[in-house]
């Protein structure tokens, strides 16, 4: 690999709604939390760190050979707990650092290191994250898939749950904005300009990673509940990483966790 220093931020945290104690659920006899560390140690990055307000979170890492350190417990996201532990790591004001979510236990070494370079190599981007093309159509309309549009610099225009951009000719029946139902419209759009769905995963220096955890949350924000959008609310530029292919799936409920048990029997 070629030299590229930056750090690795694991938020993790138990109070998880859908499915409690995510970060210690069993995958093939590990914790899905040493999971994603493992993988991110993969990345070639220089640190690896798990952020946690649990104490049994922080042991079952440290059991296990993994760096964790222990933030408050009222943190709104795990940026404002990532930004904590990168504060107590000391870490200098250009380091580089990913933010790796606590429960994508598949997720791509080559994938976060690639994020890391992303923002290395462009100097006006405060944040690096990554999209890939939407091949099915009922994702474009689910809320729950966050899109993306970017600009010729492949920086990021918007982020939204809704359909964007929405292409008048392929997205309309008969001259009516009827949403259509099948994924044939999606190949007729532009090649340059296919419809893309945001993986959220983050790359910051550590300066522009505790202004903005200490930016208060925007309209937009609040609107669409997409913490990103008080980046380019204020301003700031997200660079984009187009990828070809979605990265394997994360874990939000049981049904997912089950998903990925059996997954991870035929993955590396």
């Amino acid at each position: 690999m070629t030299t590229l220093d930056f750090t690795v931020l694991i938020p993790a945290r138990r109070a998880s709604t859908r499915l409690p104690d995510k970060p210690l659920a069993d995958i093939a006899g590990l914790p899905m939390v040493v999971h994603v560390a493992r993988r991110a140690q993969r990345s070639g990055a220089g640190r690896v760190a798990v952020a946690t307000d649990d104490a049994q979170i922080a042991a079952v890492c440290s059991s296990h050979g993994i760096e964790a350190l222990l933030t408050r417990a009222d943190h709104a996201s795990g940026t404002d707990r990532i930004a904590e532990v990168a504060q107590q790591l000391l870490l200098p004001a250009a380091a580089l650092i990913v933010n790796v979510q606590g429960d994508e236990p598949l997720i791509d070494p080559a994938l976060i290191r690639a994020c890391a370079q992303c923002l290395a190599s462009d100097a006006q981007a405060a944040i690096a994250t990554a999209a890939h093309p939407i091949h099915d159509a009922a994702d474009v309309f689910n809320p729950n898939v966050v899109k993306v549009v970017l600009d010729a610099r492949n920086h990021a225009l918007l982020f939204s749950r809704a359909p964007i951009p929405w292409h008048r000719e392929a997205f309309a029946t008969g001259g009516t904005h009827t949403p259509w139902t099948t994924s044939a419209a999606l190949h007729s759009l532009p090649p340059e300009f296919p419809v893309l769905r945001h993986v959220g995963l983050y790359a910051y220096r550590m300066h522009t990673l505790q202004e903005f955890a200490a930016l208060p949350p925007c309209p937009l924000e609040q609107t669409e509940a997409l913490e990103q959008l008080r980046a380019l609310w204020h301003g700031r530029r997200i660079a984009v990483l187009r990828v070809d292919a979605a990265p394997a799936p994360g874990v939000d409920t049981p049904e997912d966790l089950a998903r990925v048990r059996r997954l991870m029997q035929v993955l590396p």
